[in-house]
């Protein structure tokens, strides 16, 4: 008796949860509130220099690292990363450059240490969208190129870029299933990377540099786990 009972009993309390999921279908995504959350972070970065000679997100690099989110409410959460992150420029073809010169190649690689900061907001299925900045600090450059018609070879030593790189980011995550998310965002530098005036030692190179100013210029698309 005490047996059937009890199977009677667990049968009514499955057929109440079962009902309670109909009736509230997005309840599959609400857990046990936290403040904070941590993950990893892995994708690609698609970047340009704007003002070397050529257009087009053609240098690819890695972007990886880890974030956690401090959450205030429902909706509302801010982000921090820890991030390496690659950036650059790639000139894929021949063109003509200035004062008669002819530009046969352009390569240049920029990595970072990043820090992305973000204030978010999340819809009731946690995908979300954000807004913030980012400060970089420069950890290797890799530049070279190639061009005919000029009076001597250049040295791109002598044009560094500033060690430090700052950063407006704006972008969103879209949830996928458990805790992963795809993320997509564009970041473009907030003073110039590169300028011209060699006295302060961030002068750009003639003949390669379209202006006198060159700034990071990037898109990123990643794959995102939470914890």
């Amino acid at each position: 008796m005490r047996k059937n009972t009890a199977l009677i009993l667990a049968t009514l309390c499955l057929l109440l949860a079962g009902k309670s999921m109909a009736q509230n279908p997005d309840s599959y995504y609400e857990e046990n509130p936290r403040t904070f959350y941590g993950g990893l972070i892995a994708g690609a970065n698609f970047t340009q220099v704007d003002g070397d000679n050529y257009a087009g997100y053609h240098r690819v690099g890695i972007n990886a690292g880890g974030i956690v989110y401090t959450r205030f409410d429902e909706h509302l959460a801010a982000s921090i990363e820890i991030l390496y992150s690659q950036k650059g420029a790639h000139g894929h073809k021949e063109q003509q450059g200035v004062n008669g010169s002819y530009i046969r190649s352009y390569d240049v690689r920029l990595n970072y240490a990043e820090v992305p900061l973000q204030l978010c907001y999340f819809d009731r299925r946690k995908s979300h969208f954000g807004a913030g900045f980012s400060i970089a600090r420069l950890v290797s450059v890799k530049e070279e190129g190639k061009a005919e018609n000029i009076p001597a070879p250049i040295d791109f030593d002598k044009y560094p870029f500033r060690k430090m790189d700052y950063n407006f980011i704006a972008g969103g995550s879209l949830h996928l299933y458990g805790g992963f998310f795809l993320n997509a965002r564009f970041q473009y530098s907030l003073r110039p990377i590169r300028k011209g005036n060699v006295q302060d030692g961030t002068g750009v190179p003639p003949y390669f540099a379209g202006r006198g100013e060159q700034y990071n210029n990037m898109w990123t698309v990643r794959v995102m786990y939470l914890f």
